[in-house]
């Protein structure tokens, strides 16, 4: 958890070229080493903020990853709303449950599961999220109980079925099953004892008849054995099961289930990570690139494999058996490999995969060789051979097991990684588009290379292979080409401005986030509950991954990878007025983690049911309903015109809540939202102004990423990405955690806005012109965003200018221009205005620019809504 990447190094200059010849057959590139020692450019991050937990006055806890839908019951919807998925029918169960991707982009929504990462694997990325006690007795208050690994969107039930469906709002839950906390769950070396009517775990919510030592399922009601295990004289003996005392359990089962592992001293840090580089990169991109890699290897275990692969035209596979020489065998980038070539390398007397310990100063020679894109074309009309090289890493990884017996090969542990550093689309050989989007038949090409990169990805994925794109530069990189590649295999696609210390974090945290295998997410309800929706990083499991049990009426989800930065939203109704008092949700993944031990973690919650709608709003996670409204919604958004109808479902949304839940003012038309419901309007503001919704983000590219990114991210970044934080600084190096609004671009302050996957420092022109105190003040914003991203993947970009400048309009967007509301509404929701003065208040005044953004309040009232209180 401490352990922080190391410095990023600024450049490095490579001063050998190397030869591009093309040939079918493998050919030695032989070059001269060159190599400089990096020099590192960022500072330790220290803790500015005396309390590290999150500052949000929100009541939502900051624990877990989440993501939800909402769906409504009734027939007709009661607001406007695009159409809803396509359903698909499952045998085991007679509800159906929408599923949705979509045909042009694969989307990272579908049935997943999530899972445990050991306590002693490698640094995690949770966003600085905080962990709660997993003991949780029968007779604690579920209303006030939190899991680290679920999070609902009330902690209460509405028991009558028509207020409980209302879509608008809505009820679910955001489940991160991977999620790693210390200290982590109670670990059972047993199998567990499982019903055998409907498969669902016992757990601490059970009856146990303790004269027999049979328990009854909390989900189907039926009585099961225990084999004698429960018999105890007194329920409180029976306090030592753990299933039994814990609401989260991890049965770990150590073994393999492939046949033929033969375990290593270190089963993770075996595991293989290719580089996969793009050569046609421009001079000033490949000298970040350079010193990002460089800096990148010297941070990997000495355990580590490693392999290197550049692509233009041919694809160059890096022999590490060479010492002192950057030799590479060259296959041709317009086709795939036939199988001869493929034999060529791994029956040869190359070394493609060896471990750092070994092959480091190598490695920083062949960086060092890159050369720059010579030929005077334009980046988009560059021939970059992606998918031909990704296939030639994964037949290395793959080794020559095709052909040999499994039973005497050595199988490395873990879930291997190839590392793409992409600076343009795949324009070359197979999955290639044309370089011009007025190609006579791009439409179909491109259909066509969507459906072989996702073909690509899962066979990566059956591999137990991850395929990470990290992209940068100007170039765009056709993001709905690239993204099932990564998505099909469990990776992700990350957009950079540039090659440098953004991208080079990334690179490291990417190949260090550890990630299980063969993951399976079941969902299991009480009978009053129906899960009508689920988005996250997975799809449908097919048939046969289903347990036979008689009555078994799970949900069952493949999972792409299991990690800890991911979340599944589920969307949830009722199906009739509950009468019971409680109802039950277990989640449980079955996964095989970095260490290859079957883990099976099981999650068990129950809710208390209520009849008053005020005690059910009193209940309300704003920050999560908000998470879940926002995955929803951008389920739709799958093009601008998309994004644009969207907002428009937001505001249908806040009023259709407003009319079902709160009071319409006397003697007017306007209504009041509920009391208990004040924040969550101005998150959804946020939300339809954003870069998710709004027009912020200028190329399609980075609407795609981001919205993949937010669709599967975990509770934290998801609600970062949502609505940004706004701190600013204060003497004495501390901060003062401040609404969004544009009335804190005050001229004689610093202000930092975290905004998830960016994070700003302004400094206003005051403040500027004073160096002492502004240079102190940049170092203390710099060093707390460096401690806010710390454990964030991916890390934010990190963006510092000042008031005026022409990039300040990246803070300024992204803020609330609240100074168009009248002097009293301001002072109402940005309290630290009273502490201006009247010369400081009209010169702030005078310092905003005219525009016809509406404020919050205005937004309100154009949808004849009442502004809520600030609590």
């Amino acid at each position: 958890m401490e352990n922080t990447p190391p410095p990023i190094p600024p450049t490095y200059t490579a001063t050998v070229s190397s030869p591009s010849t093309t040939t079918p057959r493998p050919e030695r590139r032989p070059t001269p080493p060159v190599f400089s020692s990096p020099v590192p450019t960022r500072f330790s991050p220290q803790r500015p903020l005396q309390d590290q937990t999150p500052l949000s006055s929100s009541k939502t806890p900051s624990s877990l990853s989440p993501g939800d839908g909402i769906q409504t019951g009734s027939p007709v919807p009661q607001f406007s709303t695009p159409p809803g998925p396509p359903i698909f029918s499952s045998p085991l169960r007679p509800a159906a449950v929408p599923f949705q991707a979509s045909p042009a982009s694969p989307q990272p929504v579908a049935f997943s599961a999530g899972s445990s990462l050991p306590t002693s694997s490698p640094p995690h990325y949770s966003n600085g999220s905080h962990g709660f006690p997993l003991h949780h007795a029968a007779s604690v208050d579920e209303s006030t109980f939190e899991s680290p690994y679920v999070l609902f969107s009330a902690h209460k039930v509405l028991r009558h079925k028509k207020l409980a469906n209302v879509s608008s709002l809505g009820f679910g839950a955001l489940v991160s099953p991977g999620r790693e906390i210390a200290p982590g769950p109670e670990v059972v070396h047993r199998d567990p004892h499982r019903c055998q009517n409907c498969g669902a775990y016992a757990n601490l919510y059970c009856k146990i008849l303790i004269d027999l030592g049979q328990w009854q399922c909390v989900i189907c009601k039926k009585l099961n054995s225990s084999d004698g295990e429960y018999v105890a004289p007194s329920k409180e003996d029976l306090r030592h099961w753990p299933e039994l005392s814990y609401s989260a359990i991890d049965y770990v089962q150590a073994g393999n289930r492939r046949p033929g592992f033969i375990p290593v001293s270190d089963s993770r840090m075996s595991a293989p990570i290719f580089l996969v580089i793009d050569e046609c990169l421009d001079e000033p991109h490949l000298q970040h690139l350079q010193g990002s890699l460089h800096a990148f290897v010297d941070s990997l275990p000495p355990t580590t494999r490693v392999g290197i692969i550049s692509y233009g035209r041919t694809v160059s596979v890096y022999d590490f058996s060479e010492g002192s020489m950057a030799s590479a065998d060259v296959l041709p980038g317009n086709k795939s490999p036939t199988q001869e070539s493929l034999k060529g390398l791994i029956y040869g007397t190359g070394v493609y995969l060896s471990p750092l310990h070994a092959s480091l100063p190598v490695a920083h020679t062949i960086f060092s060789s890159l050369r720059p894109y010579k030929l005077s074309l334009p980046e988009v009309s560059r021939d970059r051979c992606l998918g031909a090289a990704v296939e030639v890493a994964l037949a290395i990884i793959q080794g020559p097991s095709a052909d040999i017996s499994r039973g005497i090969i050595k199988r490395s542990g873990g879930n291997c990684r190839i590392l793409v550093c992409a600076g343009g689309p795949n324009t070359y050989g197979p999955g290639s588009v044309p370089h011009s989007f007025t190609h006579p038949n791009y439409a179909y090409l491109e259909k066509t290379s969507i459906k072989w990169m996702e073909t690509l990805g899962q066979e990566a994925h059956r591999h137990d292979t991850i395929v990470d794109l990290l992209c940068a530069g100007t170039c765009p990189v056709r993001v709905q080409v690239l993204q099932p590649l990564a998505k099909s295999s469990g990776g992700v696609l990350i957009l950079h401005d540039d090659f440098g210390e953004a991208f080079g974090v990334n690179l490291q945290r990417a190949s260090t986030r550890a990630a299980g295998s063969h993951g399976l997410f079941d969902i299991r309800c009480s009978d009053d509950i129906l899960v009508t929706q689920v988005i996250g990083p997975g799809e449908e499991a097919h048939a046969d991954a289903h347990e036979t049990f008689k009555n078994d009426a799970s949900l069952c989800i493949q999972m792409h990878s299991v990690e800890e930065t991911q979340s599944f939203a589920l969307s949830m109704e009722t199906k009739g007025d509950i009468k019971n008092e409680f109802v039950y949700f277990q989640f449980a993944v079955r996964y095989s983690n970095v260490y290859q031990a079957d883990v099976s973690r099981v999650i068990t919650v129950r809710l208390p049911t209520v009849d008053s709608v005020t005690n059910y709003l009193g209940s309300v996670q704003e920050d999560v309903a908000a998470v879940l409204i926002g995955k929803r919604t951008l389920l739709h958004a799958r093009t601008f015109s998309d994004a644009v109808n969207m907002r428009l479902t937001v505001d249908e949304r806040v009023k259709d809540i407003a009319f079902k839940f709160g009071s319409q003012l006397p003697k007017s038309n306007l209504y009041r939202l509920p009391k208990e419901l004040f924040s969550l309007p101005e998150n959804l503001f946020h939300l339809r102004r954003g870069p998710l919704l709004g027009n912020i983000v200028g190329h399609e590219d980075e609407r795609s990423v981001l919205r993949n990114l937010y669709l599967n991210a975990s509770f934290d970044l998801s609600l970062r990405m949502l609505a940004p934080r706004c701190l600013m600084h204060c003497q004495g190096g501390t901060f003062e955690e401040l609404p969004a609004y544009d009335l804190a671009m005050q001229s004689n302050a610093a202000v930092v806005l975290d905004h998830g996957t960016d994070i700003f420092i302004w400094l206003g022109a005051e403040l500027a012109a004073e160096e002492g105190k502004c240079a102190a003040a940049l170092a203390a914003c710099r060093t707390l965003a460096e401690e806010l991203s710390e454990h964030r993947f991916p890390a934010p970009r990190i963006l510092a200018f000042k008031e005026g400048s022409s990039q300040a309009r990246y803070f300024v967007s992204r803020l609330i221009p609240a100074h168009k509301d009248p002097t009293y509404e301001q002072e109402a929701r940005f309290p630290q205005l009273r502490m201006l003065s009247p010369d400081q208040r009209v010169k702030l005044k005078n310092s905003f620019v005219h525009f016809d953004d509406y404020s919050f309040c205005e937004w309100m009232r154009s949808l004849k809504l009442v502004p809520p209180e600030p609590s």
